[in-house]
């Protein structure tokens, strides 16, 4: 009988890669591993939870066991999924944040909105603020697209209104940032 798990923090390949080592070391059969969620194909003792939670703990994921957790990280997983899309993917452009929610998680978007407010304390359109900022850093580190290139990826209207946002929330101009040494990004798991 297999068993579905459900992580939080995983937000990248390295993520899955680390996850799933720690399970198989533990002796779990693992089925699929991705992004926030875990298939392994044995049925789980309390020694044994106990010992995945102590794994995914020592690499800064945790287990999720309440469903009202569960359901925020898919949020979380669903937003950054979006996020990245939308670079690649002009289709992307023009869905909506509470469409792709709801029809993601199979759930109205109002839910998903209080529930995530309920968790993290932020909402879901701070959440994804936060998410395109510390995404804009990433990009103007790399130094190889224009500030309008970046926001034309990130689905923004205009290059004034990332510029705007990302001062907003940091403080400097996009420039400003740019120029800066050791320009310091956040852990996309850390944005709450």
């Amino acid at each position: 009988m297999a068993t579905r798990l459900y992580i939080k923090n995983m937000v990248c390949l390295r993520c899955i890669r680390v996850v799933r080592e720690e399970l198989e070391n533990i002796g779990l059969a693992v089925k699929s591993v991705e992004l926030g969620e875990v298939e392994i194909e044995d049925s789980l003792t309390p020694l044994v939870i106990e010992k995945i939670k102590h794994a995914m703990e020592s690499n800064g994921f945790e287990l999720l066991e309440d469903q009202k957790r569960r359901t925020v990280e898919k949020i979380k997983v669903a937003v950054i999924d979006l996020l990245y899309m939308n670079e690649s993917n002009k289709e992307a452009h023009r869905l909506t944040l509470s469409s792709y929610l709801s029809d993601k998680l199979g759930l109205d978007y109002n839910y998903l909105s209080t529930l995530f407010s309920s968790v993290e304390n932020i909402t879901i359109e701070r959440y994804v603020i936060l998410q395109k900022i510390e995404r804009v850093k990433e990009l103007l580190k790399y130094e190889e697209l224009t500030l309008s290139e970046i926001a034309y990826r990130l689905n923004y209207s205009s290059t004034q209104h990332l510029s705007n946002q990302f001062k907003q929330i940091t403080g400097f101009s996009p420039t400003q940032f740019k120029k800066m040494v050791g320009n310091s990004r956040k852990p996309i798991d850390k944005l709450t």
